[in-house]
């Protein structure tokens, strides 16, 4: 079981689009997938057309008295489930800081779940805190989606620069660019001046595109509803790269 976390500091840089998009494509190919909501704001769990609710809530989770298969939902995509949010996941935080090891937490509860699934896809809130801290170190591939404005690059330095500071070195950090407007001067010479200073970037650049909105109209992937769209294109395009870093095909 692969764990890939989308993640950003940074907040509407299109997170929950690329764990949504990434997933389906998975779930495409026969890949056996979950995606785990945890932003209490669950956009991921509308775009599933799921409400998002957990009985119990995060503590429930957290403490073991709810494990993650109970709370596991199927969607309607064949091979694709998920763990909705809970508005509860906002203290996640604080239940976490009460244990003395977070991260292993966070495994134990996702062990049980390494038979069922080929591809386990977090959808993280944009914070930097315990939560977020334990899925660097839990995770295979860190996956960060950066719009090429100056905000946007500052809040990437500050993850590479948390992630050092931790000492976290078992995550393969992943940054690609995403919601590119082609049309604005700036975020075409960021498009060409980062991958130089950042060589481990990922090359495909997801565009600021109606249909990736539409998401939150249809309540679905880009790839399902317009499968020959731009945006599908570079939702594959980008899947097929992750995979290929991480030796996936």
């Amino acid at each position: 079981m692969r764990i890939l976390a989308t993640y950003n500091l940074k907040g509407g840089v299109g997170k929950t689009a690329t764990a949504v998009n990434l997933a389906w494509l998975a779930a495409s190919e026969g890949a056996r997938v979950l995606v785990w909501d945890m932003d209490p704001q669950g956009a991921a769990s509308f775009y599933f057309r799921t409400r998002p609710k957990v009985k119990g809530g995060s503590k429930a989770l957290l403490r073991g008295k709810r494990p993650l298969e109970d709370v596991v939902i199927g969607t309607e995509y064949d091979n694709l489930d998920l763990l909705p949010a809970d508005f509860s996941y906002r203290h996640m935080d604080s239940h976490l800081e009460d244990e003395k090891k977070p991260a292993r937490v966070i495994l134990r509860m996702l062990r049980p779940l390494s038979e069922e699934y080929d591809f386990v896809f977090l959808d993280c809130a944009p914070s930097i805190s315990v939560v977020s801290e334990s899925v660097f170190k839990v995770s295979d591939a860190l996956l960060v989606p950066l719009i090429p404005t100056t905000l946007s690059l500052r809040t990437f330095y500050q993850i590479i620069e948390f992630i050092e500071k931790k000492g976290i070195t078992g995550v393969r950090m992943l940054p690609f660019f995403s919601m590119v407007d082609r049309r604005k001067r700036l975020h075409n010479e960021i498009v060409l001046e980062l991958p130089m200073k950042w060589p481990h970037m990922l090359l495909t650049c997801v565009p600021y595109a109606s249909d990736i909105e539409k998401m939150g109209v249809n309540r679905g992937a880009v790839g399902d509803f317009a499968r020959s769209s731009l945006s599908a294109r570079a939702y594959r395009d980008l899947w097929e790269e992750i995979k290929g870093r991480l030796d996936l095909t």
